[in-house]
């Protein structure tokens, strides 16, 4: 049995090395040639695949632009579902998302070539927003599950993130507090990367990091040293 899941989280390990080798190269193509202009040939060949083996992992060209990692989402999810129990719903977000960004620093390069490509193409960028907000609203349900308050209406708003159940009915989501944790999370990641990009020279990504969340578990109150600059 231990054999068999060693077995297991190696094969998991080399499929998402091999993913993030292609979302690189199609990145690191993307930022010298334009989007427009890479095919799925040079992307597989400069990460040392086949194009074939490219479409095991991408239903497109452009996903592979967009998704850089198809699976954080997940891994946030069941961080956030198994953190502690006697965890804040802030506290899990904070520490599942810090797991998630531990090797920022070493990989900060490739996602600010990420953000050129996206904002040098249009169609790119409403597609990682759309991809964005599915995501937001999959970790607001995994925050409702964790504080006990399950999806509880159902989502008639014309958004990005909308989508049909099964049934072809608009999808049931959480309530106000989860989806809007969610949210907060998403733009408290933004922000201390955006910050942390500014000033790598001065400070850790992750002091950067904890700061931010430091400000929201303290209600976004203004801290001293910003009043006294008054």
């Amino acid at each position: 049995m231990e054999k068999k899941a060693a077995e297991s989280g190696l094969r998991e390990r080399k499929k998402q090395a091999t993913r993030a080798a292609l979302a690189e190269a199609a990145v690191r193509l993307a930022a010298e040639h334009g989007a427009e202009n890479v095919t799925v040939e040079a992307i597989s060949e400069a990460a040392g695949v086949s194009p074939r083996t490219f479409f095991n992992y991408f239903d497109s060209r452009d996903d592979a632009f967009v998704m850089i990692d198809a699976e954080s989402g997940a891994r946030v999810r069941r961080g956030v579902l198994e953190a502690p129990a006697d965890a804040s719903p802030l506290e899990a977000l904070r520490d599942a998302m810090a797991a998630e960004l531990a090797e920022i620093e070493q990989r900060h390069e490739v996602w600010d070539l990420h953000a050129g490509v996206l904002h040098r193409s249009p169609h790119l960028l409403t597609r990682s927003l759309a991809a964005h907000l599915a995501d937001e609203l999959d970790l607001a349900e995994a925050l409702a599950e964790r504080i006990g308050a399950g999806p509880r209406s159902r989502c008639g708003c014309p958004s990005p993130a909308r989508s049909a159940s099964g049934d072809g009915q608009p999808r049931a989501v959480p309530d106000l507090y989860p989806r809007l944790l969610a949210a907060v999370g998403g733009a408290a990641v933004r922000v201390a990367v955006e910050y942390w990009c500014a000033r790598q020279d001065r400070l850790a990504f992750t002091a950067v990091f904890r700061q931010v969340f430091a400000h929201l578990a303290a209600g976004l109150s203004v801290p001293p040293e910003e009043t006294g600059r008054r």
